[in-house]
């Protein structure tokens, strides 16, 4: 099996490559004499300096320090630091001892007096290390909270449109059923082929399911076999036109939604009127926005403004896909109509 160097190595191994390089660098470009232990000393400064910062990381991944606020993170950053800088500083000025690579000017200094020095100029090391550390995994985990937040939202917003759909297509199917029962006895031809159109319906009605959107075009044909049920119950008091826009059937629309409009418009508006009544569909375009209206005979009581009509549900599910972009609007017109209107951003293919 292949063997991959992590990320992490490979920043230890650059970096503290990068650390021998600048030095050596300076050492042949501004020395002042040549010291025969420089490369040792260096050496031995990378490999210290690998080794302790590599311990200061199991540290801090050890107690968590990553996980609290960015305030405390600093905190522990500092703290850290200047724990390890005289770690580190103590290893390297006790090996140095060990193998007398010390200059002449550095022994004059006691053993703590050589610890302290040494410890300043690698806080700043570390410092530089514990900032790229700290500040790498602070960028990465505010990006996967970000990720995860859309993610979340994304599945809350596909649960909250299936569970708006799987109210919606009961209520359309007792509809449906009832309409049936009421030819059973006295027109079993007739029910025959509403039973027929009903599958149909239900047939396209599972499909939207696993919509998002779809064409008018699609939703106007399940309207149309839905309206021809509701004639077997209203007969003549069940009066239908349209007014549709050719251009706008090529328009995206939420699955089952102007079936809810109309399905409303004849529990609240045609069944309410004795002589019956009728129900106008409008759809077209009115400047950059698809306009989608659902007109009945009626009259729009106080009671239900606020639950009947589908209200709730259609207010969600244009929430939910456009955000601000759409709009509901129900309200009386004419006198003795009801109009229930959306208003949707025109969708270019």
């Amino acid at each position: 099996m292949k063997y991959r160097v992590s990320a992490y190595w490979l920043c230890q191994l650059g970096g503290w490559s990068s650390y021998i390089l600048v030095y050596t660098f300076f050492y042949f470009t501004i020395r002042t004499k040549p010291s025969p232990d420089f490369f040792p000393t260096l050496f031995i400064d990378a490999v210290g300096g690998l080794c302790i910062t590599h311990l200061m990381r199991i540290f801090i991944k050890k107690y968590n320090f990553l996980n609290h606020d960015i305030r405390k993170q600093i905190i522990f950053m500092a703290v850290t630091t200047l724990v390890f800088s005289l770690l580190y500083g103590t290893i390297v000025v006790k090996v140095d001892e060990l193998l007398n690579y010390e200059s002449d000017m550095w022994k004059q200094y006691t053993f703590w007096n050589k610890v302290m020095r040494a410890s300043i100029s690698y806080f700043l090391i570390l410092s530089i290390w514990n900032l790229i550390y700290f500040t790498y995994h602070y960028v990465m985990r505010t990006r996967t909270d970000k990720l995860d937040k859309i993610r979340l939202e994304s599945l809350v917003k596909e649960l909250e449109l299936k569970t708006i759909k799987s109210h919606i297509n009961p209520h359309f199917i007792f509809n449906a059923l009832n309409s049936i029962r009421a030819l059973v006895d006295e027109n079993p031809e007739r029910a025959r082929t509403a039973i027929t159109e009903l599958s149909n319906i239900l047939r396209s009605s599972m499909q939207a399911e696993k919509l998002e959107t779809a064409t008018l075009e699609r939703e106007l044909s399940l309207v149309k076999d839905y309206l021809e049920l509701e004639h077997i119950r209203f007969e003549d008091r069940l009066n239908v036109e349209y007014d549709i826009d050719e251009d706008t059937l090529d328009q995206q629309v939420p699955p089952m939604m102007l079936q809810t409009l109309v399905e409303n418009a004849i529990k609240h508006g045609i069944s309410k009127q004795v002589s019956g009544g009728k129900i106008k569909i409008i759809s077209d375009f009115r400047g950059d926005h698809h306009e989608l209206i659902v007109q009945n005979t009626g009259k729009l009581a106080v009671e239900t403004n606020s639950e009947g009509f589908g209200i709730v549900s259609t207010q969600n599910r244009l929430k939910l896909l456009y955000g601000g972009k759409a709009a509901f609007a129900l309200q009386n017109v004419n006198g003795n109509m009801v109009e229930a209107k959306v208003i949707i951003p025109v969708l270019n293919s």
